[in-house]
């Protein structure tokens, strides 16, 4: 068996009906753009891979090179994550057996799994919560803001969460430990809180070890920055996240937090697809027992002919052959001719509890950890979490002469300040 053509495609996700309201398309712009590769094989099977990662497109010349080779050259391949699925696809259908057949002894049959969103409001978190509740998650992920406080925010999803049910903290790696303490000692005293994802820089290994001693909720670490083997000799979290790179790296970090005794999360940004790939590397690791991550729950409909359900916060790793979904060719074709969301133009207002008013250029959330999430914290001077009862209002444009104005003054000066009367 030989690959004889590669095909490489973006596409446009529809994105779940709730993100039509609460400033949905914003908050969550971009998330509908996926990369889509097509391997065909000379026996004519085919294999499909996705990944969130429209912005990355695959060199052609990284495409030709697998041409005439056989897919069973690159296992463990540490190729863009779409293609490398679409390879574990084939491999998997050629043998008429699952993708994990083809990565490791298999440990588990079900992997538990969470569900996800962007930064937002405290009562949105609560119906997301609900939301969450109804489609089987037990485990939620959220990003901590600087728009948003996230006591809060814990306090609202407590409101409605059911007994077990519980939070996953991303705090974003931008805290000092005077900061990210005393705001993690608070959320101890809420039961469904249940992880804190990077509370500290990944490089301040003392500070990991530290919190880590002062705290009982478990601490998880993403992008190691000394490769994990530094910082699981030091201490310094008690679950260590995966997936960066190819299937390669996923599977050998997996395999070597195995071999210390350390769970591994597995998070990776895609669909049906990735949701499935992540199952089946989750079911040979053998400490791959915290939550798998991924956007399918973020989607109203799917190319796949079905969708993996979840039950009691756990998915079953796929038994059929190859990722074990099947794609739907006229979902697919609509996918790529649909076009991605358009964000349009708005301001960030920051309310401060004092009445305040920040009037920013773009603090829409969408990367959490990028320039807009630094510039709303250099708009106060406090680290983020430090403001109780600060709030993110997002100002669309209403074809309004005062919007005009603000937009044109932001544009001019930056942010500007509107202290309360």
């Amino acid at each position: 068996m030989k690959i004889i053509d590669i095909q490489s495609f973006p596409i446009a996700m529809p994105l779940a009906d709730r993100y039509k309201k609460h400033d949905g398309q914003i908050r969550m712009h971009d998330i509908d753009q996926h990369l889509v590769v097509k391997v065909i094989t000379d026996n004519g099977i085919v294999g499909y891979g996705d990944e969130e990662d429209a912005s990355r497109p695959i060199p052609q010349e990284d495409l030709e090179r697998l041409i005439d080779r056989s897919p069973f050259d690159f296992l463990q391949n540490t190729l863009h994550k779409a293609l490398g699925m679409a390879l574990y696809d084939v491999m998997g259908k050629y043998l008429n057996v699952p993708a994990y057949k083809l990565m490791g002894q298999k440990v588990r049959d079900a992997v538990p799994v969470a569900a996800w969103t962007r930064p937002c409001a405290p009562e949105v978190f609560a119906e997301e919560i609900q939301r969450a509740v109804e489609e089987g998650y037990r485990i939620y992920k959220m990003h901590s803001s600087p728009f948003y406080d996230v006591i809060e925010q814990t306090q609202a999803a407590a409101d409605v969460a059911p007994p077990g049910f519980k939070i996953h903290w991303d705090f974003n790696h931008n805290r000092t430990m005077g900061s990210v303490l005393p705001i993690v000692k608070e959320l101890e005293k809420y039961p469904v809180v249940g992880y804190i994802e990077d509370p500290l820089p990944w490089t301040d290994i003392d500070g990991w070890k530290t919190l880590r001693a002062k705290t009982s909720l478990p601490l998880i670490m993403h992008n190691p920055q000394l490769s994990g083997i530094q910082e699981v000799i030091t201490g310094c979290a008690d679950i260590y996240m995966i997936g960066r790179g190819g299937i390669g790296n996923t599977l050998q970090e997996g395999f070597a937090y195995g071999k210390a005794n350390l769970q591994t999360l597995i998070q990776q940004s895609g669909n049906s697809l990735m949701t499935s790939l992540s199952l089946h590397e989750a079911a040979v690791l053998p400490t791959a027992t915290a939550h798998i991550m991924s956007l399918s729950d973020q989607y109203e409909d799917d190319y796949t002919t079905q969708r993996i359900p979840v039950i009691e916060g756990f998915s079953r790793v796929p038994e059929a052959p190859g990722l074990g979904l099947e794609v739907d060719e006229v979902k697919l074709k609509a996918a790529i001719e649909r076009k991605p969301i358009e964000r349009p133009r708005f301001i960030g207002i920051l309310n401060l509890p004092g009445g305040t008013r920040i009037f920013t250029p773009d603090t829409s959330g969408g990367n959490v950890c990028g320039p807009a999430n630094h510039n709303a914290m250099r708009y106060t001077g406090y680290e983020e979490g430090a403001i109780r009862g600060i709030r993110l209002e997002r100002w669309v444009d209403d074809g309004s002469e005062a919007f005009q104005n603000a937009f044109e003054r932001i544009q001019k000066e930056g942010a500007y300040i509107e202290r309360a009367s």
